[in-house]
């Protein structure tokens, strides 16, 4: 039991308030059970009230619906209509503003003897304590009294854990390559300050605290000065210092964009297409032995099956048809048994698209019984048929997810490659490959892209898509066997989340408004 709801009153359309909050994970299905009850006394055990129904579903079935809200079916009393239960879910809105900045500063301290300075700046925000915490260091600029840095952008929240008016200090330094820094001065100004753009408000004088006590007659070590981002002008310091003989630092840009979230795109409508693609090469083994890969058992689901319930149960959530294409590869298909590497398993080439997970598992085990393993193993046609849908959905209101389960023995590197790196600039979708034993072989590894970044004829790839995860690390018999199958959904699913906002924010797709909300169910 997760938490109870506050008790309302003589209703049968009870609108509670009482909120829950979960920790969602996309990459997990997260089950959940509603049961209601009509409460009869004041007694916190459940059996002496009156039971009214239940509804079963995911946190992933709520967020993934139209405005994040679902409407279920009360069940559980047998031969009776219990109602319907509303469910909404909505993320928790903390500060996810990110501000950009960029300073630069003039007539800073020469602090170094062959040259003059190698400046940079360290911005730290206060602590309640008094306290403070180290949050940006911008970059080096070499041998300048007057440097430019490049614009950076940082959380507001990091700036200022969102409290506008706490104080940000700013420390500059000369660089040093034995790391041991000259201290140029610093400054103070707060998030509020920054937030006026280019303006007298922000340029702030350099003060090297030890050298103004040392010396009655010293004024600063520089200035810093700050602007507008639009239209302002770059790299150079727009406004004059406040006094012209004194060091200064200028805020040259300031703007401020609202972080977008994954939940954000799904509560505005964004669907995930999913595709699968399964291997029916020979080296998968006879189905029709317990030793192959593609075994049909009447009493328990094979390795394919399993890894395809596992990701489908998952992803399913976030498609509302609910329709999903289904491809096989490296078999000889009827009727004349060519050898096709796209071919759909409900047989229909116009519609490979299977009804529910349910119907993917079904056409994949009638294909079985009428086409003949064979080879090779290429992914190439299977990746540019996911590729040409994607590319004609452009406006974020699709991603496109390709599953491919595979022995692992690819034969088309080369094709393979080039595919997955002429797709990535044009359209948005994740590859993830689950491969099933016995081998793992490099070349899987080189598709995943997490060490270094695929490249075909000299063209490396935009973006990593490609998530690749070993079966076996996951294979258990018994009762361990749903926990294994969750943790390598968990696994080939995780980076969706990161590469559908890496997607739309290269593309500048922000998400839709939320769709408004249906007219209420009559009582």
């Amino acid at each position: 039991q997760f938490g109870r709801t506050e008790v309302i009153d003589n209703s049968l359309n009870p609108d509670f308030l009482r909120k829950f909050v979960l920790d969602y994970c996309f990459e997990e299905r997260q089950n959940l059970r509603f049961d209601l009850y009509d409460v009869d006394s004041k007694s916190p055990d459940l059996s002496k009230h009156d039971f009214l129904g239940q509804a079963f579903c995911t946190l992933g079935e709520i967020v993934g619906s139209a405005g994040s809200r679902l409407e279920k079916p009360l069940t559980g009393i047998l031969g009776k209509k219990c109602g319907t239960i509303i469910l909404l879910a909505e993320e928790l809105g903390n500060c996810r503003d990110v501000a950009t900045l960029q300073f630069c500063a003039n007539k800073l301290d020469k602090k170094d003897f062959f040259g003059k300075s190698d400046p940079f700046m360290v911005f730290y925000r206060s602590n309640e304590d008094g306290t403070f915490t180290i949050c940006h260091k911008t970059e080096v600029v070499r041998n300048t009294l007057n440097p430019v840095w490049a614009a950076f952008a940082i959380p507001v929240r990091a700036l200022c854990n969102g409290d506008h008016d706490r104080a940000i200090k700013v420390e500059v330094y000369d660089w040093d390559r034995d790391g041991s820094h000259d201290f140029i001065g610093e400054f103070t100004t707060s998030y509020r300050e920054l937030a006026r753009g280019q303006s007298r408000f922000n340029v702030y004088e350099v003060v090297n605290p030890r050298k103004k006590m040392k010396k009655k007659k010293y004024l600063n070590s520089g200035t810093v000065r700050m602007g507008c981002a639009e239209g302002g002008t770059q790299g150079v310091c727009a406004h004059p210092p406040l006094n012209p003989m004194s060091p200064q630092v200028t805020l040259l840009s300031f703007a401020v964009e609202a972080e977008h979230t994954f939940l954000d795109y799904i509560r505005g409508g964004t669907q995930l297409n999913f595709t699968v693609a399964i291997d029916f090469t020979a080296s998968n083994g006879n189905p029709s032995q317990p030793t192959s890969l593609h075994y049909l058992n009447p009493f328990q689901l094979n390795a394919y099956s399993l890894a395809l319930r596992a990701v489908g149960d998952i992803i399913q959530d976030y498609d509302s048809d609910k329709m999903f294409p289904a491809l096989g590869f490296g078999a000889k298909v009827p009727p004349d048994g060519h050898v096709s590497h796209e071919f759909p398993l409900n047989g229909d080439a116009s519609n490979p698209a299977c009804r529910g997970i349910a119907g993917v598992l079904e056409a994949y085990q009638r294909s079985l019984r009428r086409v003949q393993l064979y080879g090779p193993t290429n992914f190439a046609p299977v990746v540019n048929h996911v590729a040409r849908s994607a590319a004609t959905v452009l406006d974020g209101s699709q991603y496109f997810v390709l599953l491919i389960i595979t022995d692992g023995v690819i034969s088309d590197m080369a094709q393979t490659k080039e595919a997955i790196v002429n797709v990535r600039p044009l359209c948005g979708g994740h590859w993830g490959a689950a491969d099933l034993p016995p081998a793992s072989p490099p070349a899987m590894v080189e598709l995943d892209g997490d060490d270094i970044r695929i490249s075909s004829r000299g063209k490396v790839a935009e973006r990593d898509i490609v998530q690749f995860v070993p079966f076996r690390d996951y294979m258990s018999g018994g009762p361990g066997a749903g926990l294994s199958m969750a943790g390598l959904a968990r696994e080939v699913l995780a980076e969706i989340p990161d590469q559908l906002l890496s997607y739309m924010k290269a593309r500048g797709i922000k998400p839709l408004p939320v769709p408004p909300m249906p007219p209420e169910t009559p009582p």
